[in-house]
């Protein structure tokens, strides 16, 4: 207390210390005084009443508690009293046991008395009753049987009661009820009949159905009442719990699974289309039951059924299964597809679930699906090795009957525009399309898969194509006269070229979303443009076969006498390009300006194989202008043949080298060799020489000197144009003396 008082006292004068550190606050100090005052009466005032606060509830508490203790002596007195009372009892209680055998004796026979009538009656009651299911009258049978089972149950549970383990007169009751449980098996009979027939019953007599499901509910709370009644004495009638609303939906579950297995009425072996019959009546089995539930059945049954989802449960489960128990049966390949379809698009389309008359109780956007994924992705995997296998077959099939027609005697068919065809790529794309379209109905992942494979497949058949194509020609020169439209079907093959590659886009565009090259399109892309360039090589090969006689004849003594092989050239390429005329775009441009190419540089390679030697200037003259007249037939050709395009360049080198010969002045020669080499800057020395010795009157040092100042001087080659002479050979003296020998010979 004291040490409380020193620390109030040192508070007190630090609070002081610091209200008084100026001189001018000590006229303040009656004012501090005052407050001080103030505070200390309010703190004080506070004290008082928390104390007088804490009193009150002591003295409350006081009072309880001796009020407590007042009730719990009056207690004890009472319980005493009981106590007291208890003992004094206990021999009349055991006095009264007889009384309380006597009670239960007297419920054993209240309940016979109740059920005397009954008992009595039982013979006729069962005949009643039987003759009432046979009639059909379901609720007025199932009266009587819940009679009869009431009394049966009361008596037995009666003796339970009494004597549980009397199993004597149990045995003897149950045998006096024996036809009780005869007559409820013969109900449930009926009851699992009209259950099986339900969507026949509800539209022929759906008062039967509603009843059917009356006996099966009151057979579900008395089930209930018997379990009840178990768990609190243990007694529980023989039969019980008859669980008959299991039982329905087991036998409903039954009728389901037998409809869906009745839609199969043909196997393969009698019909190829088995499948396809078979999955659509199903969809019409599944969809028209259905509807009729959601009508009719579900009035009949009881709201807390649940009818619809009940019932769309149990045919979505047995179509799970049948369509599982499909998968296990070797497929083809169609079936697959028909199979997938029918699981992955038809059973969630408006056709089948998401039919309007189903809605809005069934939700597709809740569908389980039909197949697990695992079995999916088999069926899928199954499907494109057959299909790869099938494939293969048919390519091989289509390209051997295109071969067949290359030896046919008779033109290839043409197209709205005249131009040759043969039905090659109509068959291949037709089969790629059909199998394309039936891919997309299974989903647009697999359409993909599908159309990669296809042009993979294409891949691999224009590389046999272009084999083929090359074995045909290779046939064609043992014999140039057959077969005997062999130029006709070489057009053909070429315009398949073009027809694949417009198939191929078509085909990308309709089937595919991404717009991504695929790997196969650069080696189908490169394929097919080196068979039209072969086929195009080919068919200009023919030409200068039937031309190399003629094209012999240039610039030789024959020719500066008077010889019409030029003539004879133009005719002869005129002649062939009106069938090449029946070559598409771009082929046909191209071919022909390869064709004026070859003519070109063939007439070129006339020139430096040094054929002939002009001996004077007349000579000289008569050559070049002879030259100049034959390009200018070149050129008139090749335009009239390339509507019109410019067929200056190449024709013009052959008008350059006539006006080198055409010269009369030899000093004036080497500006007429710049001339020509500055316009075709691929010629090469071997050339020029072979120029000057054609030309006759150029000495071997004004060759040498003309030689080499141009060497000196040479343009670089242009990009801009294609070269002409880069592809001529000048022959050397062995070269010609073995290309003389067979001409000697003959």
């Amino acid at each position: 207390m004291e040490e409380t008082n020193r620390e109030a006292v040192a508070t007190a004068v630090q609070r002081v210390a610091g209200m008084l550190q100026r001189s001018d606050q000590l006229d303040k100090v009656e004012q501090y005084r005052r407050r001080e005052a103030r505070k200390k009466g309010s703190v004080e005032a506070r004290l008082k009443a928390a104390i007088q606060s804490q009193l009150d509830g002591v003295r409350t508490g006081l009072t309880q508690l001796h009020n407590a203790l007042c009730d719990v002596k009056d207690i004890q007195n009472s319980l005493a009293d009981v106590s007291k009372d208890w003992r004094q009892s206990i021999n009349t209680i055991e006095n009264l046991k007889d009384v309380k055998d006597a009670v239960v004796q007297h419920s054993q026979l209240a309940s016979a008395v109740e059920n005397l009538k009954n008992i009595f009656s039982v013979p006729e009651i069962v005949k009643e009753t039987h003759e009432l299911i046979e009639r059909g009258e379901l609720l007025q049978a199932h009266r009587r049987l819940m009679d009869l089972e009431c009394s049966r149950d009361d008596l037995m549970y009666e003796q339970y009661r009494m004597d549980s383990r009397n199993a004597h007169d149990m045995n003897l009751i149950r045998a006096y009820f024996d036809h009780v449980q005869g007559l409820s098996d013969e109900l449930a009979k009926q009851l699992w009949l009209v259950i099986q027939r339900t969507l026949v019953t509800v539209r022929r007599d759906p008062t039967l159905l509603v009843s059917a499901m009356r006996v099966i509910e009151r057979e579900e709370k008395i089930d209930r009442r018997m379990l009840d009644r178990k768990r609190q004495t243990g007694f529980i009638p023989p039969g019980r719990p008859k669980a008959w609303k299991n039982r329905m939906n087991e036998v409903l579950e039954g009728t389901v699974s037998a409809r869906i297995e009745s839609t199969q009425s043909e196997t393969r072996d009698s019909d190829k289309m088995w499948l396809v019959r078979l999955l659509e009546l199903t969809r019409k089995y599944v969809l028209d039951d259905l509807v009729v539930v959601k009508n009719l059945v579900v009035q009949c049954f009881p709201p807390h059924y649940n009818t619809f989802q009940l019932f769309f449960d149990l045919y979505r489960c047995a179509l799970s299964a049948r369509v599982q128990e499909l998968t296990t049966e070797k497929l083809e390949a169609n079936e697959i597809v028909s199979l997938l379809t029918w699981v992955l698009n038809t059973y969630q389309s408006v056709e089948m679930m998401g039919h309007p008359d189903l809605q809005p109780e069934c939700d597709i956007k809740q569908l389980e699906p039909l197949l697990p994924q695992e079995v999916v992705d088999r069926l899928l995997s199954e499907y494109m090795k057959t299909f790869t296998s099938n494939i293969t077959g048919w390519l091989r099939k289509a390209l051997e009957t295109d071969k067949k027609d290359w030896q046919r005697d008779t033109e290839p068919e043409a197209d709205q525009d005249g131009y040759y065809q043969t039905t090659l790529p109509a068959i291949v794309f037709q089969m790629f399309e059909q199998n394309l379209q039936v891919a997309a109905q299974i989903s647009e992942e697999f359409k993909e898969e599908v159309l990669k494979l296809c042009l993979k497949q294409m891949t691999s058949f224009l590389v046999r194509y272009r084999d083929e194509v090359v074995a045909y020609k290779e046939e064609h020169l043992k014999d140039r006269q057959l077969p005997q439209f062999y130029v006709q079907y070489m057009i053909a093959i070429i315009n398949n070229c073009q027809t694949f590659k417009e198939s191929i886009n078509s085909l990308k565009r309709k089937y595919s979303h991404s717009t991504d090259p695929t790997p196969n399109d650069a080696a189908i892309e490169k394929t097919l443009s080196e068979v039209a360039k072969e086929g195009c090589q080919f068919l200009l090969d023919e030409v200068f076969l039937d031309l190399e006689n003629h094209l012999n004849d240039l610039l030789t003594r024959k020719w500066l006498t008077g010889c019409h092989a030029v003539d004879t050239i133009c005719v002869t390429v005129e002649d062939y390009f009106n069938d090449f005329a029946k070559i598409k775009k771009p082929y046909n441009q191209e071919m022909t300006a390869e064709a004026h190419r070859r003519v070109v540089v063939e007439y070129l390679k006339a020139v430096v194989q040094k054929r002939i030697t002009f001996k004077n200037a007349e000579e000289r003259k008569d050559g070049a202008e002879r030259m100049i007249k034959e390009a200018e037939q070149f050129s008139f050709l090749f335009k009239k043949l390339s509507a019109g395009e410019d067929t200056d360049w190449l024709c013009g080198s052959i008008t350059a080298i006539a006006e080198v010969f055409k010269l009369t002045d030899p000093s004036l020669l080497f500006l007429e060799v710049s001339t020509l080499v500055s316009k075709y800057p691929d010629i090469r020395e071997e050339h020029i020489v072979a120029l000057l010795a054609v030309r006759g009157d150029a000495s071997r040092d004004m060759r040498q000197t003309i030689v080499e100042t141009l060497n000196q001087s040479k343009p670089s080659i242009s990009t801009r144009s294609s070269p002409v002479f880069r592809d001529i050979t000048v022959p050397t003296i062995a070269t010609m003396t073995a290309m003389a020998v067979p001409k000697l010979l003959k």
